[in-house]
């Protein structure tokens, strides 16, 4: 409260910015981007916070911190979305560099877990790669849904031609993508 420039009943991470929800098992996770050590754009984590009520919060440690080579400089952006069999997955821009990005896969080590403390990224990273003229501005998927065909689709914010384009990828696995032949915008 003495701090005026921070909210003092909605959540927010002790410093810097946040990122998106997720009901559980009857608990609330706000997952957010996150830089532990500052207040600047780099070492970029997904933070982690869990409620029963909304109003009061648990900080957990980050769920993604950059570590592997399909995210080294970098866990941007992205969604959570919960499977067929229940199990939540995050779905997450991996930056290798200023000039690549790739889309990424985590679920939790242990879906028993309501409060989802520790996550695992996939052996399958990347998950989705751009095409070579793409990869600068291949982010931020959007929660995937699961279409009647049985289908998964999720939307990544691209750049063509200098216009904003949403670029549709399907898959059957939740793994193994592919691109759609249009993008949708």
């Amino acid at each position: 409260m003495a701090q005026p420039y921070r909210t003092a009943y909605h959540f927010q991470p002790l410093k810097n910015w946040m990122n998106g929800p997720m009901i559980y098992k009857g608990i609330y996770h706000l997952f957010y981007q996150y830089n532990p050590e500052s207040a600047k754009w780099a070492n970029i984590a997904w933070g982690h916070s869990t409620s029963t009520d909304l109003v009061n919060w648990t900080i957990h440690p980050p769920a993604l911190l950059p570590s592997d080579p399909f995210d080294f400089n970098g866990c941007w952006s992205g969604s959570t979305t919960i499977l067929q069999d229940g199990t939540p997955a995050i779905l997450y821009t991996g930056c290798v560099s200023q000039k690549v990005n790739l889309q990424n896969l985590a679920v939790p080590k242990d879906p028993s877990d309501p409060y989802l403390v520790e996550w695992i990224k996939s052996p399958h990273n990347p998950i989705m790669t751009p095409n070579e003229d793409e990869k600068i501005w291949f982010r931020d998927p959007t929660t995937a849904w699961l279409g009647t065909d049985r289908i998964w689709r999720v939307i990544i914010g691209n750049k063509r031609e200098n216009r904003g384009t949403a670029l549709l990828y399907k898959s059957e696995d939740f793994i193994h993508w592919t691109e759609a032949e249009r993008p949708l915008h």
